[in-house]
């Protein structure tokens, strides 16, 4: 049996400050545009007139807001911090815990089309045996969430996950799944955390092994190659926030039209790197993203990054990995390019693996129903009860 030490929370947003994210949208002032395909240099200018139009005259946070609310939001303070969290309480006898996380650029808003089908599978043509409690919390930073007051690492994260799942809702054992962010602090939770972390599943590969001794295998060279090609492109952006985030903070902070172009490029690049179309998203989900950004000002979202740039965040000590059992779906499409076998099992007991036929690095929300199939199906033999 579980338990919730943590305050019932409703989110309300003040009219004003959709009255001045309105007034901020008309007074958009737009870039010139290179000439050329519409997504290499940035954000498609066509495209993001558009956004800001439908943000401005027809998007409805309300509805996003009900929708957020429409699930047991809760807050706790975790390591002096008041973390925002999401409790679906799962359907039958034995639902088992998961904790679900995300990462830059996304947010909460990733799982929405999962949360209800992992919890009440019943519902959706499945196994009322195949029920989780899922719990989604916010990252320190992101949405509702307090701000730390200096950059924190993922594996600061991880250990505030483990006390939220087991001091605030008395949990002795659960289950993990995370991309991006989620995926590093959630493999740094099955480091630090084993004896409570019984099986994790992950759609980024966190943790990048040491190069082997000697000769690399000809497919972890060519994974290495392969990789540079995808990332150069799209590094500009993790540079940036992990050195000087305070200063990109300003125009963020400042211009709802900045924020989005810098969000919604990400949306694009790492799920149809290349193609002159929109991110293949429902535009009200991307926006209610978005809004989580802007509601609390983004800057202390992107501090993690600090980590990153210092390399600790995804460095295992030498000779050491991640032995609770793992699985993975990775997407072609992602911006971290899927790596061979040989050098995942460096750093994690690697039990399961699907290679998804396509798809990005917002896997949750792209492809709600194979992100689903996948996490029933790796967890299951793992379950308690």
């Amino acid at each position: 049996m579980w338990k919730v030490n943590a305050k019932p929370y409703k989110i309300a947003v003040a009219d004003a400050v959709l009255t001045d994210l309105k007034s901020r949208l008309a007074l958009t002032r737009w870039p010139t545009a290179p000439e050329g395909h519409p997504w290499r240099l940035g954000t498609a200018l066509p495209y993001m007139k558009k956004v800001v139009e439908y943000w401005r005259d027809e998007y409805d946070w309300r509805q996003s807001e009900s929708t957020l609310n429409s699930f047991d939001n809760y807050t706790a303070v975790v390591d002096n911090l008041e973390i925002h969290f999401i409790v679906e309480p799962g359907s039958g006898e034995h639902p088992q815990p998961l904790i679900m996380t995300h990462g830059w650029p996304g947010s909460i808003v990733e799982f929405l089309d999962v949360i209800m089908p992992l919890a009440h599978p019943e519902r959706f043509g499945g196994d009322v045996a195949d029920a989780f409690t899922v719990i989604v919390p916010s990252i320190p930073g992101f949405a509702f969430s307090g701000a730390p007051s200096a950059p924190i690492t993922p594996r600061d994260v991880a250990g505030m996950w483990n006390k939220l799942m087991t001091e605030v809702l008395g949990f002795d054992q659960y289950f993990s799944q995370g991309g991006d962010f989620g995926s590093i602090i959630s493999s740094w939770l099955a480091y630090d955390f084993p004896a409570q972390l019984i099986a994790l599943h992950l759609n980024l590969v966190a943790f990048d092994p040491l190069p082997t001794a000697g000769e690399a295998p000809d497919a972890e060279r060519s994974w290495v190659e392969a990789s540079r090609v995808r990332r150069d492109p799209e590094a500009g952006y993790r540079t940036q926030q992990g050195t000087k985030p305070l200063t990109l903070a300003y125009g963020l902070t400042d211009s709802p039209a900045g924020l989005a172009a810098w969000i919604l490029e990400k949306f694009h690049g790492w799920t149809v790197p290349g193609e002159d179309r929109p991110p293949p998203f429902n535009l009200d989900h991307l926006l209610a993203n978005i809004m989580l950004y802007w509601l609390p000002g983004p800057g202390a979202a992107s501090w993690m990054y600090v980590s990153l740039i210092e390399t600790s965040a995804r460095r295992l000590p030498q000779g050491h990995r991640v032995e609770v059992p793992t699985g993975f779906l990775l997407c072609p499409q992602d911006v971290s390019v899927p790596p061979p076998d040989s050098l995942i099992n460096r750093s994690y007991n690697m039990v399961k693996r699907t290679d998804a036929p396509g798809g990005g690095h917002f896997v949750a929300l792209e492809q709600p129903v194979l992100f689903t199939h996948e996490v029933r199906a790796f967890f299951k033999p793992y379950r308690t009860q």
